[in-house]
């Protein structure tokens, strides 16, 4: 069969006519794909900064109308918006942390091959993926521990990801040569030496890429503060705006024409909430975004 491509003299490859037309139609499809997913954040954007009656009454659909800022002034000026910022800053950095330390003290002895038992404990891992305790065992257990309303209830429940552990070994095993980690072992290099002067300086993509999903979870969850927290001044950014969705809701039942501009109002604080609660997260992803792409690869090669 010959092929409709062809290298010019300069090194470039010139296409057939069929080629573009597919590299157009794959361009045109990437841009549709883009634009649905950028849309909804544009138009959330665009809403929190609009005059709430474009917003409801629907003239306001791409670009801001009346500009305004009375959903973050009001959004900022809640305490309770602040604290929980603080609290889940927290919970994010100390949290993360866990997770990642967690993780590789796990991964690591099962990327290798001369563990003993891996597979045992690799089948032990992969069992809990399927069976779980449930929500009142694990709620029992935790009380049982004395950890009910404090800030280990947040952070050691969630402090494995077994999916995780997975992706990291996975890495591990695959993306450092073998050679290298008995090259190490000859010269006397020990297990926690090897781990943090060779293995982890190598895994910097899939260590970001753990990071991020940690980051993300810990930033995004609410349920677990829902339940096992009933101390305000503990409670996460994202209980917080849970009940300020909640209140906002309850406000749209009144009646009268003070409540109408309430509601008004409530539209706008609601998008701002979304904002205010993506953000961060949204600044952090360019940071780790030369490592993720990498570090997602690496950790999907099937051993």
């Amino acid at each position: 069969m010959v092929t409709q491509t062809t290298l010019k003299s300069g090194g470039r490859i010139r296409q057939s006519a069929g080629d573009r037309v597919l590299d157009l139609f794959i361009y045109v499809w990437l841009i549709f794909v883009a634009m649905l997913v950028l849309y909804p954040l544009v138009y959330v954007f665009s809403a929190s900064i609009s005059n709430p009656e474009h917003v409801v009454t629907g003239k306001m659909w791409l670009i801001p109308m009346d500009f305004t800022s009375v959903g973050y002034t009001k959004l900022l000026q809640d305490k309770d918006v602040l604290l929980g910022y603080r609290n889940t800053l927290f919970y994010v950095s100390a949290g993360t942390l866990v997770n990642v330390v967690m993780t590789v003290l796990a991964a690591y002895p099962l990327s290798r091959r001369d563990f003993v038992g891996r597979g045992a404990i690799t089948a032990f891992f992969a069992f809990t993926l399927f069976f779980s305790g449930g929500l009142i065992p694990t709620y029992l257990l935790i009380k049982s521990l004395h950890m009910v309303n404090t800030f280990w209830a947040i952070i050691i429940p969630t402090a494995v990801s077994v999916l995780n552990i997975v992706i990291m070994r996975t890495s591990l095993e695959h993306g450092i040569p073998n050679e290298l980690i008995e090259s190490a072992s000859m010269d006397g290099c020990g297990d926690l030496r090897m781990l943090f002067r060779i293995v982890l300086p190598l895994s910097l993509p899939i260590l970001a890429v753990m990071v991020l999903y940690y980051a993300v979870w810990n930033w995004n969850t609410y349920f677990n503060a829902m339940i096992y927290l009933n101390d305000r001044e503990k409670f996460p950014l994202q209980l917080f705006l849970r009940d300020i969705l909640v209140r906002g809701e309850f406000n749209e039942l009144q009646t009268g024409e003070f409540s109408i501009q309430r509601v008004l109002e409530g539209e706008t604080i609601k998008y701002a909430m979304v904002i205010v609660a993506n953000l961060p997260m949204l600044l952090l992803y360019p940071f780790l975004q030369k490592y993720f792409v990498k570090g997602v690869l690496i950790g999907a090669i099937k051993g």
